[in-house]
């Protein structure tokens, strides 16, 4: 049998317990636990108990944590799906979405996202969905803004006098003033 992997010597129980008190990733406050057992003289398989997982990967616990300390026991974020969109194409979208549609050319007056989910199948034969789009076009530093629709013929005047209003302070209810009780 091989001997166990040392941890690391400048940590102890305590210190990896006031940072596994301070943690906010409930994994990493696990692992962190476990390795105090281990520092406070523990037998492994007893840590890997307090962690709820096998041997092995306590011992990939103590890997990760001599290596990169307590942040080396934080799961890395993962990265995601790649975009289907080169920078050369994210370069085209930004052009004809600053360019705006041509009405006579594109029939319509406004870019949507599905008018451009449209546009990228056209010009590049490449399917992506609308949320995506979105995401891209958020990348690019443009926001979807609508403007709140307004009639033509509306009347300021009117609009003023139907909007509600507060009164200036609170006011007695009547039975309080005339003295009478409820």
């Amino acid at each position: 049998m091989s001997a166990a992997v040392p941890l690391r010597d400048d940590f102890d129980a305590a210190t990896l317990r006031r940072l596994a008190k301070r943690s906010r990733d409930p994994a990493q406050l696990r692992r962190l636990l476990a390795l105090a057992e281990v520092y406070d003289g523990a037998t492994r398989s007893a840590a890997a108990e307090v962690g709820a997982v096998g041997l092995q990967t306590l011992r990939d616990w103590v890997l990760r944590f001599n290596a990169g300390g307590p942040a080396g026991l934080i799961d890395p974020k993962n990265a995601g799906r790649k975009s289907k969109l080169k920078a050369t194409h994210r370069q085209a979208l930004e052009a004809v979405v600053e360019a705006g549609p041509r009405p006579a050319v594109d029939g319509i007056v406004r870019w949507r996202l599905s008018d451009l989910k449209q546009w990228v199948w056209e010009e590049f034969a490449i399917e992506i969905s609308v949320q995506s789009l979105s995401r891209e076009l958020r990348a690019l530093d443009y926001r979807k803004l609508s403007a709140r629709p307004c009639h033509p013929q509306g009347d300021p005047g009117a609009q003023e006098a139907f909007k509600k209003t507060s009164p200036p302070r609170w006011r007695r209810s009547q039975s309080k003033r005339q003295g009478v009780k409820t």
